[in-house]
């Protein structure tokens, strides 16, 4: 007789993997989110050589000089990766106090001594080194945050409780980036920070409030800086006459570079728009040249792996009880999905233009050595829960067979 059991769609499958809790589900997990930051790092190195060397060869420069320095903190990344993997989490909460005080000492020290570069004065130069301690600042106001709510777990629903110190520390720590004019940083800080706060459990009235300072900053960001005001109205389309030449540059050769490029692109280390015709393509608009070289189909499967690091992250962090797991999950996985989303919706010229680098792609030694500190925290409570569970799983099977079952 036929089964009258309903069958189960596919996305539904899928959704429910997402509970399972048993370690050898979870360790899957681990193995396919390192896999994926393997690859989309691997990716980036590939690509930081493609549509940087044309340009340093013209210049009569080391066409592997990006490279070299891209793939040395692309394995200083990974190195530190699993060096966080592996330590005892304690460990890292003990860290949270002291990391956050050195980021905003690093932060006032930019503004004294810092390089500015595009009008940003974002960088610490050291010799042939150069830091962006603003990128740095991401996994360390993760950790500090996470650490500090699980400490007042109890008391979350108090707003003073919940806005001091984490709001005060970290927002004081974004308002030393705001002082650097980087915008696009204190967007993304912040929204990492909202979404911390929403998965913590605070008020509404808390949210509410943070909402409100955070948009109040942006605005005041904007009016104070023309080329901003002028950035945007180039994305509404005031303007549009004179700004093919001007501020809507780079995002109008981005769109031709995507468009050049097809369903299957015109080869790998093949685009023509990256011999100067995108200024900087490398860094913020590394995804038109990913898109003009491997076409649609490549650029799909760059959003299909950061899909797979997103899901996850999520099942992760969101399978057990404790708030410390949840809140650095969803840091990470805020700071990553935000990122990836603002980067490809301003090269496909769905958002305005604001400096947000793609993660584990774009040029950035800093950059990309913050993101893979931030992948590592994330495995550090993965294999946390792995031996969680299997102690659990060796304290049951005894008592099961003691009763003869």
């Amino acid at each position: 007789m036929a089964s009258t059991k309903p069958r189960v769609g596919f996305l539904r499958r899928q959704l429910s993997r997402i509970e399972l809790t048993d370690a050898a589900g979870l360790r899957t997990t681990v193995y396919v989110l390192v896999a994926a930051t393997l690859l989309l790092t691997a990716f980036g190195f590939v690509m930081v050589l493609s549509s940087s060397a044309v340009e340093f060869v013209s210049a009569d420069r080391d066409p592997y000089s990006l490279f070299i320095k891209q793939a040395t903190f692309g394995v200083m990344g990974i190195v530190a990766m699993f060096l966080i993997m592996a330590m005892p989490t304690e460990w890292l909460k003990r860290f949270a106090w002291l990391a956050m005080l050195g980021m905003i000492g690093l932060l006032g020290l930019v503004l004294l001594i810092g390089v500015n570069v595009n009008g940003n004065k974002n960088w610490l130069q050291f010799g042939p080194v150069t830091l962006q301690p603003s990128e740095m600042l991401k996994p360390v106001m993760v950790l500090f945050a996470a650490t500090m709510f699980e400490r007042k777990r109890r008391l979350m629903d108090k707003p003073i409780h919940a806005l001091v110190p984490v709001a005060l520390v970290v927002g004081f720590a974004i308002g030393l980036v705001m002082l650097g004019k980087d915008l696009g940083q204190v967007l993304v800080l912040s929204s990492i920070l909202a979404v911390m706060y929403l998965v913590s459990g605070a008020p509404w009235r808390v949210l509410g409030l943070l909402g409100a300072a955070g948009l109040a900053m942006v605005i005041a960001a904007i009016a104070v800086s023309p080329n901003r005001i002028m950035r945007i109205l180039s994305f509404a389309g005031k303007g549009a006459e004179d700004d093919a030449q001007g501020l809507g540059f780079q995002a109008l050769q981005g769109r031709f570079a995507l468009a050049s490029g097809g369903w299957t692109g015109v080869g790998l280390g093949q685009s023509r728009l990256k011999w100067s015709y995108i200024p900087e393509a490398q860094n913020d608009f590394i995804m038109a040249i990913i898109g003009e070289e491997i076409g649609l189909w490549g650029t799909l499967t760059i959003i299909a792996a950061f899909i797979v690091m997103i899901v996850c992250i999520y099942r992760i962090g969101f399978r057990g009880e404790s708030l410390y797991s949840r809140v650095v999950c969803g840091g990470v996985l805020a700071w990553i999905a935000i990122q990836a989303f603002v980067n490809i919706g301003m090269v496909s010229g769905l958002l305005p233009v604001i400096g947000v680098p793609l993660p584990f792609i774009s040029y950035g030694g800093s950059a990309l050595l913050s993101t893979l500190v931030g992948v590592g925290l994330v495995l550090n409570i993965a294999r946390t829960e792995i031996m969680a569970t299997q102690r659990a799983a060796s304290v049951e099977a005894p008592a099961v067979e003691s009763n003869g079952v």
